[in-house]
């Protein structure tokens, strides 16, 4: 497989990432706990795939790590929020893990590409 198909591949899953996130706020019930929460996770979830494709175009190898270690940083912060939402939700458990997985799973792929890149 090719970088270009590679980084395309990532772009399609963080994409989907944030919108299976998106899904998941839908089904949160409305108080003033799941409001905060769910503001802070749909920004934090989309950052993820905004800064990697921002990676995509960056303007060299410095851009490119810089934006790939945003990308983690904003899985770790979506990973934090979705534990909080479990918490606060534990009904929707089963729902939540799969989304707690992917994440954790794009942590380790941004860590990975940072360092075979730097």
């Amino acid at each position: 497989m090719t970088k270009q198909n590679t980084q395309y591949n990532l772009e399609d899953r963080t994409l989907e990432f944030a919108k299976k996130v998106v899904d998941l706020i839908k089904e949160l019930p409305r108080n003033i706990a799941n409001l905060e929460l769910s503001s802070q996770v749909i920004r934090s979830a989309g950052s993820i795939g905004a800064n990697y494709r921002e990676a995509n175009d960056s303007l060299g190898k410095k851009d490119f790590v810089m934006r790939l270690k945003i990308s983690r940083k904003e899985s770790k912060e979506t990973y934090y929020w979705l534990q909080l939402i479990t918490h606060s939700n534990s009904f929707l458990k089963e729902s939540i893990d799969p989304l707690l997985d992917e994440c954790s799973q794009l942590i380790r792929i941004f860590s990975s590409i940072i360092n075979k890149t730097s």
